[in-house]
């Protein structure tokens, strides 16, 4: 790490234990003065403590060492509030350039709240890059606190003691322990910094207008009508009160701090209020104005982060929190949101808007909600910690169009989704335009593939509309959720049994045949001529008893998992009196069992109809409705029952010395470029993955040579055409297959030469591969989501056929088998139709290795191996393509908050 590098690192801002804001930034020369006196201003005990000794030279040499040149293997960091200087974190290598020196300083009054675990945090990631493995640290035995800093960190710790001093090693590898200890303290310092939003004591509302009309006038009246139980002030220079508020003329004036400012002033006035703000003292903002340009907009987020407030928006609907303790409406909304259960995160306000009617119709209410907008600070990543941790929330919706931090948001997700269902509409699942992809993976990855592969690794039910969302919060808020996909259909209507069938099997739920015993107990309960199959046609002529006993009949079937009651009016049962639906609902009751109603004629798409003994039956207008909420149910359920996955050990990685062939390759191409074969190879080899032996050759004798020396049992070799960028061999007809014999070889040598003439480096020649099944892998980098490993049909139809299915790495073993079994040519790799199974071992450590490549090498943008061959003896890659890039790498678990007011994918 080059001085220019260290100096030139942006600052970034993090959250402390107790939720304000510090900023991470390098030690630069100017700041000696700032440091000194941060050691000078320590008490003596403290001083001791760092020192080893009250003496305050200390504080000088430390200043002159901190603020002095930078060298490899060297970095220093401070966290400063405010333009002070409250935090010193730096590390130096010595001769064993793997290992480093590590020393933290905190200013008095300031312990406890996190200063120095986050710069060690941001050492940390920083040392990884440097390639340093492990820290060491000397104490003094009664320093408690900084070896329990040391201790809590997560990571591996040993301690020797030496008489009065301890010295500390701490490897640095990063663990799904350490990233669980930073995940928690990330948590608990974002719900921190979360409270003076979302449960704020005073609010005070800038641009509240005296007229009818205007944004901040409605959402006054939203917070004093919904009867909010803080102080409520107005901000507006022309009126003393404004609906009954008192008003002001700035946020200064105000004779009570608030912890929330609500602002709806014309765009180019935002900044002038959010800085206004920050130097009284406001805690959070919620900015509804639209139409900020560039300028304005880095002008409002700088404003938050130096003065530590959190932000929602801008243009967005506003938020809410239904605690009666609390009433806080600050949304222009139409109405007030019910009180309820089910946490909501929208960016767009009209989807909002219907989120919140439509729970508040269905009785499920809401517990909070955050309109996010244009999301500059405030994410979903944001409230899914917040709902975790509020004791009131016990289901979560979510409409983005965006994602900050993937990675983090789907690790929060994992741990979320394992107690609450987390819910989401998949926005923006088309690509009209989307070019043409250089590469097999690169094509195959599309924005679905990608987001598909984040939801349902983190374990986040999908859906494909705000309807669909609704009808699948309702099921999971009403009923049990079902033990697997078997359904039943019971009917009154054989047409609307089909219906149900044919909506049950589009939406992957199983049909299964009833049993002998269960076709007997139907038969004695339904009046003649009933059908007792799945679907069950209970006929026109069901009593609601008849019915009643049939539902019941089949809720206590071991045989199915859920039931689903299509019904339609007739003229017998209104004639008789009978109420068919009561009979539904009456059988369901609080049983173990989801049961779901479809009435053709309902007109609202899903309704809440109370059920015997307590609890409530869904009632869907469409049996499609129906069918995918219990899909997502039995999806659900499925996700929950299997434990969470591990990231296997992988033996005869050698990580540093691929690091090193990346690091040669872009030195030498600057711009990146794809990889020669020697190189690719290479690269593979620094993974353990197979290949099929190969030799180079640039002329004709030497292509005859390499053809002798790699010629199997039957002789036959391939020839591939080779010049930098060529990707699709086969489309330019740079593959020859099937060549015996010398005279065959130097041909093809000759009419590549021909036909490339200008372009071709030279030829690869590979023996003539077994017969097998030609499978696809590989990895493309997405900027935002990280590497997408892709898994499929192989060979030159892998484009057509798009039999690929995708997973983020880095891959747990539990992704690794959906990644296999997923596609459409999953059998043949089982032995489908007497063949036998392929290496299914060989097949994971591929993937597996392969996903390791990816996780490592932030600079590998695509990996192409099409096609790998898979027989039950092994799984080989006969072609592979690598494509590298310059790339900073960045730490994507690094506490930090979002530096730039940009929406991402």
């Amino acid at each position: 790490m080059t001085q220019h590098d260290v100096t030139d690192r942006p600052p970034v801002h993090a959250l402390l234990a107790d939720g304000t804001t510090v900023c991470i930034r390098p030690a630069r020369p100017g700041d000696h003065e700032q440091i000194r006196g941060l050691y000078e201003e320590m008490c003596p005990e403290n001083l001791r403590l760092r020192f080893f000794s009250p003496c305050r030279g200390s504080a000088r040499l430390s200043a002159d060492r901190v603020c002095g040149p930078v060298g490899p293997g060297c970095r220093a960091l401070l966290a400063e509030t405010q333009g002070r200087v409250v935090g010193v974190g730096e590390y130096e290598s010595g001769d064993e350039k793997d290992t480093a020196e590590v020393a933290i300083a905190v200013a008095d009054g300031l312990h406890h709240r996190g200063v120095g675990t986050l710069l060690i945090e941001h050492l940390v990631s920083a040392a990884r890059a440097d390639g340093i493995t492990a820290f060491t640290a000397d104490a003094l035995s009664e320093n408690h606190e900084v070896l329990k800093l040391f201790a809590d960190l997560g990571l591996r710790t040993e301690r020797h003691f030496e008489g009065p001093e301890v010295r500390c090693t701490i490897n640095l590898d990063q663990s799904d322990a350490y990233l669980t200890a930073v995940e928690e303290r990330g948590r608990t310092a974002d719900v921190a910094s979360l409270r003076p939003l979302l449960r704020p004591r005073t609010v005070a509302v800038v641009g509240a207008g005296r007229t009818p009309g205007s944004v901040g006038r409605a959402i006054l009246h939203q917070l004093h009508s919904g009867g909010y139980t803080g102080r409520l002030f107005a901000v507006n220079p022309s009126a003393t009160a404004i609906l009954g508020v008192p008003s002001y003329p700035s946020v200064p004036s105000l004779p009570r701090t608030p912890d929330l400012a609500v602002i709806a002033t014309p765009a180019h006035a935002v900044p002038v209020v959010a800085e206004e703000c920050g130097r009284a003292g406001v805690r959070a903002l919620v900015v509804v104005s639209a139409g900020l340009d560039s300028g304005h907009a880095q002008a409002l987020l700088t404003a938050c982060r130096t003065y530590g407030m959190r932000l929602v928006g801008p243009n967005c609907l506003g938020i809410s929190d239904t605690d009666p303790d609390l009433s806080l409406d600050a949304t222009f909304a139409a109405g007030h949101p019910h009180p309820g259960t089910a946490g909501v995160a929208v960016q767009s306000g009209g989807v909002g808007i219907a989120l919140l009617e439509g729970l508040s119709r269905l009785g499920i209410g809401v517990s909070s909600f955050a309109s996010l907008g244009d999301k500059y600070d405030v994410s979903g990543n944001d409230m899914l910690q917040w709902w975790e941790s509020d004791g009131r929330t016990d289901l979560a919706l979510l409409h983005l169009e965006s994602f900050g931090n993937p990675r983090a948001f789907s690790r929060t997700a994992r741990r979320v989704t394992r107690w609450m269902p987390v819910l989401t509409v998949d926005a923006g699942r088309t690509e009209a335009g989307r070019k043409a992809a250089a590469s097999h993976t690169a094509a195959a990855a599309t924005r679905t593939m990608t987001r598909g592969a984040l939801f349902t690794q983190a374990g986040i039910t999908a859906t494909r509309s705000v309807g669909e969302l609704l009808e699948t919060a309702a099921l999971l808020h009403a009923q049990p959720l079902p033990a697997g996909s078997r359904v039943a259909i019971v009917t009154n209507a054989g047409g609307a049994g089909v219906l149900a069938a044919d909506a049950c099997a589009e939406a992957g739920l199983a049909l299964p045949a009833p049993a002998p015993g269960l076709i007997d107990d139907l038969l004695a309960v339904l009046p003649e001529g009933a059908g007792v199959g799945n679907p069950v046609d209970a006929t026109a002529a069901v009593t609601e008893q008849q019915l009643t006993e049939c539902v019941e009949r089949v809720v206590r079937y071991d045989g199915i998992d859920a039931v689903l009651v299509a019904l339609v009016p007739t003229a017998v049962a209104a004639a008789t009196g009978d109420d068919l639906v009561r009979a539904v609902t009456g059988a369901a009751g609080r049983r173990p069992k989801p049961v779901a109603v479809v009435r053709l004629e309902q007109g609202l798409s899903v309704e809440l109809l109370p059920a015997a003994e307590g609890g409530s039956v869904l009632s869907y207008a469409e049996a499609q409705s129906a069918a995918w909420a219990l899909a997502h149910a039995a999806h659900r359920a499925a996700w929950l029952a299997r434990p969470a996955g591990t990231i296997p050990h992988l033996d005869g990685v050698e990580t540093e010395r691929a690091r090193t062939l990346v690091a040669d390759h872009l030195a030498a191409h600057p711009d990146g470029a794809w990889l020669d074969p020697r190189t690719c190879a290479g690269l593979l080899t620094c993974y353990g993955i197979p290949q099929i032996p190969w030799a180079w050759a640039e002329t004709e004798d030497e292509a005859v040579m390499a053809a002798d020396r790699l010629r199997g049992v039957d002789g036959r070799v391939v020839m591939k055409a080779h010049w930098p960028g060529l990707v699709h061999k086969s489309e330019q007809r740079a593959v020859r297959l099937d060549l015996r014999g010398d005279q065959q070889i130097r041909s093809a040598f000759r009419d590549f030469r021909t036909r490339f003439a200008g372009l071709m480096t030279g030829v690869v020649l590979q023996p003539l591969a077994a017969r097998g099944t030609e499978l696809f892998a590989g990895v493309v980098q997405d900027q935002v989501f990280g590497p997408l490993v892709l898994f499929g049909l192989g060979g030159t139809a892998t484009e057509v056929l798009a039999d690929h299915a995708a997973r983020l790495a880095p891959l747990t073993d539990h992704d690794v088998h959906d990644l296999m079994t997923s596609p459409r040519c999953a059998p043949l790799l089982f032995g489908a139709r007497g063949g036998g199974a392929v290496d299914l071992g060989g097949l994971e450590q591929l993937l597996l290795r392969l996903s390791r490549m990816a996780t490592d090498l932030p600079q590998l943008a695509e990996a192409d191996f099409n096609p790998v061959l898979a027989t039950p003896d092994g799984v080989t890659v006969l072609d592979a393509r690598i494509r590298l890039v310059p790339c900073r790498p960045q730490d994507p678990y690094l506490r930090r908050l979002r530096r730039e007011p940009v929406t991402d994918h």
